[in-house]
């Protein structure tokens, strides 16, 4: 048996059988782990004069690790969680490294002992109705691209969709008879079906019915007939946030984006009294946990819990009704 496996083997293997054979992995995770990987090399190209097929796991110690990390904050300008989710790249590859080079399960512990690092949170950005109103009433309904734009914002906004959910939609995943819904598939290849509002129906029977597609066609085309990408989504949303704004002034200090949408349409759905479970299976979320974010977020539910307390410095009294007599003298 051997024991000793070499660093570009390891990886070659790792994408291969473990993430594409063993796991399945989506298209989105291995971009984004091969991503991680090419910054890695080039990294370690750089800093040991050699070339990626000649690097070894023993030259990848914990200290060299760190200086990539270090090299992805300071010099990449990468934020905090994007380093960590680098980080969550490398971790997979050791764990593997640790199943498959018993020689090096030592190292492979070390590397996994590294803690991600802690962030501050930001308060996560949505739209108030106003804002959605001014946005999803600013593309102009003269052009085919502005009815497909008109479409993709209003769906956005009503079912919260991630931008990869949004972009993969088919002209097979709408349905619209009774019981309407759009049928997608999220994170960890978990299907779901998202009901529609009335409008939604309307404009979605209106532009599937311009847009003319077959089945596996995608929903929201570019120019050409392709698949949207993520960067024209962007400019979409950056295009009618610029014009939302002569409508509505307060879009200028918020940056409308794709998962700007998916907590717009969350905390709408929590200011309307849905539970906290109903939003985490409507937005596929893996736990319930991950909509508190929305409940630090939204103010006037917290107005709303002030509103039920007692002013300091006021004596608090019992109420007591009046006497019946006198009661009924004031009602004369």
């Amino acid at each position: 048996m051997k024991t000793d496996v070499d660093f570009p083997f390891l990886l070659q293997s790792f994408f291969s059988d473990r993430l594409m054979r063993q796991r399945q992995a989506s298209s989105h995770t291995i971009a984004s782990y091969r991503d991680t990987f090419r910054m890695f090399l080039v990294f370690a190209e750089q800093r040991l004069k050699k070339a990626p097929s000649m690097l070894r796991l023993d030259d990848l110690d914990t200290p060299f690790i760190g200086a990539f990390l270090d090299h992805l904050e300071k010099e990449r300008g990468n934020s905090a969680r994007s380093r960590n989710v680098r980080l969550a790249a490398i971790h997979s590859f050791f764990r593997y490294v640790a199943l498959h080079d018993p020689v090096h399960s030592a190292l492979a512990q070390r590397v996994l002992a590294m803690p991600i690092k802690r962030y501050h949170r930001k308060q996560i950005q949505f739209l108030t109705r106003p804002e959605i109103d001014a946005l999803i009433g600013a593309p102009d309904q003269k052009t085919w691209a502005s009815r497909r734009d008109r479409t993709l914002l209003l769906v956005a906004v009503q079912t919260g969709f991630r931008l990869s959910e949004l972009i993969g939609l088919r002209c097979e995943d709408v349905a619209l008879g009774t019981g309407a819904h759009l049928r997608c598939t999220g994170k960890g290849r978990k299907e779901r079906c998202t009901p529609l509002r009335k409008e939604t129906i309307t404009a979605l029977r209106a532009w599937l019915f311009e847009r003319n597609g077959q089945p596996k066609d995608p929903v929201f085309p570019s120019a050409r007939g392709h698949v949207l990408s993520s960067d024209g989504v962007e400019y979409i949303l950056t295009k009618y946030a610029l014009t939302a704004q002569q409508r509505c002034p307060s879009l200028e200090k918020k940056r409308v984006t794709p998962h700007v949408l998916r907590h717009t349409a969350a905390m709408e759905l929590l200011q309307s009294g849905v539970d906290r479970s109903v939003i985490a299976l409507w937005l596929g979320h893996e736990s319930m946990e991950t909509t508190q974010i929305y409940l630090h977020a939204d103010l006037e539910l917290k107005e709303q819990a002030l509103a039920k307390t007692s002013p300091f410095g006021i004596k608090m009294r019992r109420y007591r009704p009046d006497d019946k007599l006198l009661a009924f003298l004031k009602s004369l």
